[in-house]
């Protein structure tokens, strides 16, 4: 039991890191372009590829990590732990209105499209709002690898 959490935790954990990072590669190779078609459908896909695997990991994460806690005997409230549940709150916070960004995006980007205009100003504010809340969050899942790896006592 213990062995088949923890691969699908460690799964999981690789699905939410090599996803988020891919999404953000694609969306910014896609808006350093310019070709409103592209972002349009890159931004569309991006959202459907969050949904599907990003959100199933997100879901996931907890409830394996949570049985993994109980398995090896672990206190809930370990220091450790405890720094990598608010990573975890940190890496919400930054994730869910990145989502919405990124549904906004896709959403302004096929409307320019099909009305063969250039995308409003505010494509590039939010753009660039997506853009900053990705540091914070890629370095929340680093942080979280090293917790889970090195598990430091403070």
């Amino acid at each position: 039991m213990y062995e088949w959490l923890k691969i699908i935790h460690i799964l999981s954990g690789a699905v939410l890191f090599g996803t988020g990072a891919g999404i953000a590669f694609f969306m910014l190779r896609a808006h350093m372009t310019r070709n409103v078609a592209t972002m349009a459908a890159v931004g569309s896909i991006v959202v459907l590829a969050d949904f599907v695997f990003t959100a199933t990991a997100v879901v996931v994460q907890p409830i394996s990590g949570l049985g993994l806690i109980h398995l090896q005997g672990y206190s809930l409230t370990e220091p450790w732990l405890l720094a990598a549940y608010g990573l975890y709150v940190l890496i919400g916070i930054c994730w869910l209105p990145v989502v919405w960004i990124q549904m906004e995006l896709a959403k302004m980007a096929k409307q320019a499209q099909a009305e063969g205009e250039a995308l409003p100003p505010r494509y590039f504010g939010l753009f660039r709002i997506w853009f900053i809340l990705g540091w914070p969050a890629f370095a929340g899942v680093i942080g979280i690898y090293w917790l889970m790896v090195a598990k430091p006592v403070f």
